[in-house]
């Protein structure tokens, strides 16, 4: 699929053969702090769960501090080295490890290294990668976030995250 393809978004059953997400497909966008790829949607897989990768530029904060309190997220780390706080602990992750971020716990996530970092997000169940498909349009408010998708952030955490971890965080389309 290119970057400009819709998704297809209907469950995917086999009937029409086996499917190969490669590693150029699905649609692509720059989230700021991150990159972001739809590999599975929540409507492919029956609404279980969703998988987006996030390449993410050296010491850059992907968000600010959120929570969920509709869904899991699980970040495996493909490349790289990821940071998160969870909760009040600061974790850091190499490739190959899986962090667990449970809905109703506040975390966020950056890259720890000076090389490009890379997970797989898994999204449990699925729908808040929707939420990334929205803001890359730039038609989604913070208000209208807690609304749709239960989740909130709070914007006030992201000057304290970057200064604590040496990191910085572009807003989408901005330069660092």
């Amino acid at each position: 699929m290119s970057d400009q393809e819709s998704p297809r978004l209907a469950r995917f059953d086999g009937a029409l053969g086996p499917r190969i997400v490669g590693p150029r497909d699905g649609r692509t966008g720059d989230l700021g702090g991150c990159g972001v790829r739809f590999m599975i949607w929540g409507e492919e897989s029956g609404g279980g769960f969703s998988l987006v990768e996030h390449p993410i530029p050296p010491r850059h904060l992907c968000a600010p501090l959120h929570r969920h309190t509709r869904e899991d997220e699980y970040s495996y780390v493909i490349e790289g080295r990821l940071g998160a706080q969870l909760g009040d602990d600061v974790v850091h992750a190499a490739v190959g490890d899986l962090i667990f971020k449970p809905r109703n716990q506040w975390h966020t996530f950056w890259n720890a290294g000076d090389t490009t970092c890379r997970i797989l997000e898994i999204i449990s169940p699925a729908g808040f990668e929707h939420y990334f498909d929205e803001l890359l349009a730039g038609a989604i408010s913070s208000d209208e976030q807690a609304e749709r998708y239960g989740s909130e952030a709070d914007l006030d955490s992201i000057q304290h995250l970057c200064q604590q971890h040496g990191l910085q965080f572009p807003r989408p389309g901005q330069q660092p």
